[in-house]
């Protein structure tokens, strides 16, 4: 059988993973990416929250996927939810990381805030809509240095 190993990929072939250095945990960066300095916008059913980095990376920023208890009381719902919205950023997280200067975003939340169940394809549609808002975010005034 012709079954693909990993060493028959081109080298410039895409890393579709999201491993566990991905995921935002630290309950300290958590308050810091819920605080003052963070953005934030709306694609529904979509809430993006982002921390600004410093300056432009290439590395990938640490994500926080959340899915409201009050909204979908059982547990099979929200994960099965979560499951979408990290399978959608696995798969498109290249958007982000591929900028030729770098991407300006430390920490990302993701947070779902529809009040119905949506498919993977709308979910997805939105994140990469939600990417490109992000790629083009302006400058806001207080995050250019100031000229003594």
């Amino acid at each position: 059988m012709n079954e693909p190993t990993a060493s028959s990929y081109p080298p410039s072939a895409k890393k579709f993973a999201f491993p566990k250095e991905e995921h935002l945990c630290r309950k300290k960066l958590i308050d810091e990416l819920f605080g003052k300095q963070s953005s934030s916008f709306g694609v529904y059913p979509l809430r993006i929250v982002w921390l600004k980095s410093p300056e432009p990376t290439t590395a990938p920023p640490q994500v926080l996927i959340s899915v409201s208890k009050r909204i979908f009381k059982r547990a099979v719902d929200r994960n099965r939810l979560k499951r979408l919205i990290r399978e959608a950023y696995r798969l498109n997280k290249y958007r982000l990381l591929e900028q030729p200067n770098g991407h300006p975003v430390a920490l990302l939340g993701i947070i779902y805030t529809g009040k119905e169940k949506s498919p993977l394809a709308l979910v997805e549609k939105k994140l990469i809509s939600a990417f490109q808002r992000l790629l083009t975010a302006p400058i806001v005034a207080s995050d250019l240095p100031t000229v003594a």
